[in-house]
């Protein structure tokens, strides 16, 4: 997805492999991008990490061979990027394959939805 370039954070949630490893290595996580790869972690993954029960998290931390405290910054790192997603803080860019005539309704819908997703996804307290 990514071609070379850093994924666009809003987009986390369709992230592959290549992309968290891009991510990690900008949050200063990248001693864990083989480790993700191998164990095929993507956006979809890190978007259901929130819903993990205490033993899931667990199972995580031990199958990549996670500090305790870099699963910390991983966590706040994804509500950072939720949290713009809510503020609307994140461009969404047109993909190739949508019509220029439909740009503007494309990002406006898609803004929403992606906002709304993120909505229902929010870290419990």
């Amino acid at each position: 997805m990514s071609g070379g370039r850093p994924p666009e954070p809003l987009d986390f949630i369709i992230w592959n492999t290549e992309d968290v490893g891009v991510w990690l290595d900008e949050i200063g996580l990248g001693v864990y991008k083989q480790i993700f790869k191998e164990n095929g972690i993507n956006g979809e993954y890190l978007d259901n990490l929130s819903t993990f029960t205490t033993e899931q998290i667990l199972r995580f931390i031990r199958r990549c061979h996670m500090k305790w405290g870099d699963f910390i910054v991983l966590c706040k790192e994804l509500r950072n990027i939720k949290v713009a997603c809510l503020k609307g803080e994140q461009e969404v860019r047109r993909p190739w394959w949508v019509p220029s005539c439909l740009s503007s309704v494309f990002v406006k819908v898609s803004k929403h939805n992606r906002q709304s997703r993120v909505a229902s996804l929010k870290f419990d307290p």
